[in-house]
């Protein structure tokens, strides 16, 4: 009897303990499906705006007054302004896969010019991505250990480019109400991407065949960053690495052919539905004038907050957004609507 409550009580605690590790394990497991969950006011709308001159000339010293913003036709109430002069807070996401490994020091050179192009109270955060995603440098506006931490950017592997994007907007999540925008060098080639893309083709038997076959935008990695992108506020600007340059590659396989138009497309969908814009790296000298360019760009933006007054429900349809400017020559540009979800 002795021995049978012994063991009784021996069983217990090893089943509690049990018990104990499998909660464990799955709030850790919780915890990293959560780690890029990022609370928002769905009702916000957060838009970046760049304006100019029939010239293409950028126009700086705007005022609230000067904007009218409508949603779906309808006028909206701003509710937050912040002129071109306010300061940004920034990812720079360095792709760090096998495919750049002879682009890093025209690399590295580069992004290191766009640092120095940048506001002085700007705020920026280096990401390198490959199979993993790794924050080198959280956010700081001291150019010693941004430089240090683009020096420090290294790897190899696959390219894991819209896990690094959701990444890079849960951090910027956490830095309030300033201004934020990514920067991303990359081939655009997400392995993930490029394997559905290849599955989807396969049957293909011509280029034209397999192009047509994939659909880049119902892509729902390409959708959730974008999703997220749109409630942040948050503008992208990609550029184009040159191994993704689908000229540089011929011949092409049917498959490849779907595979490169369909990772472009996204890169310029990143662009055109956060207001930013993609830039294609033709040649690497070129690499720090395009980097120096987006910075220059980046200072000439205004940003504008307003409630959507729309009564309809978010049941996932478009809302076109329309943003004019009061001063006669002046044209503007910023993101052209969102999916109400």
């Amino acid at each position: 009897m002795t021995f049978f409550n012994s063991f009784l009580n021996k069983s217990t605690k090893i089943t509690c303990a049990l018990v104990a590790l499998l909660c464990l394990s799955a709030a850790a497991r919780a915890q990293d499906q959560d780690e890029d969950v990022v609370p928002i006011n769905s009702n916000l709308v957060i838009l970046n705006v760049g304006v100019a001159d029939q010239k293409g000339r950028a126009i700086t010293n705007l005022s609230q007054s000067d904007f009218n913003v409508y949603e779906d036709g309808v006028k909206q109430s701003v509710v937050s302004f912040e002129p071109s002069t306010a300061p940004f807070s920034l990812v720079l996401l360095l792709d760090m896969s096998g495919s750049t490994i002879n682009f890093r020091p025209t690399l590295k050179q580069s992004a290191l010019r766009f640092i120095d192009a940048l506001g002085p109270e700007d705020r920026v955060e280096v990401i390198a991505f490959n199979d993993k995603v790794q924050t080198l440098q959280h956010f700081t506006g001291d150019r010693q250990k941004i430089g240090f931490a683009i020096d420090e950017a290294k790897g190899r592997g696959s390219t894991s480019l819209y896990k690094a994007l959701r990444h890079s907007l849960a951090e910027l999540s956490k830095e309030g109400k300033r201004r934020k925008a990514i920067v991303v060098l990359t081939d655009g080639l997400d392995t993930d991407e490029r394997k559905l893309d290849g599955e989807a083709t396969a049957e293909a038997k011509t280029g034209d065949e397999a192009v047509a076959t994939v659909k880049p935008d119902q892509s729902a990695a390409l959708r959730s960053v974008l999703d997220l992108a749109d409630r942040l506020g948050v503008t992208v600007y990609p550029l184009a690495l040159p191994s993704a340059d689908p000229t540089k590659m011929l011949p092409f396989t049917p498959q490849q052919a779907a595979i490169y138009s369909a990772a472009r497309t996204r890169m310029q969908t990143l662009a055109d539905r956060t207001g930013g814009r993609l830039h294609e790296i033709r040649r690497l000298e070129d690499m720090g004038r395009l980097y120096a360019e987006v910075a220059a760009e980046m200072r000439t933006l205004y940003s504008l907050a307003y409630q959507s007054s729309n009564a309809r429900p978010r049941d996932g349809k478009w809302r076109a957004i329309t943003v004019e400017v009061t001063r006669a020559d002046a044209i503007a540009r910023s993101r052209p609507g969102y999916f109400a979800r």
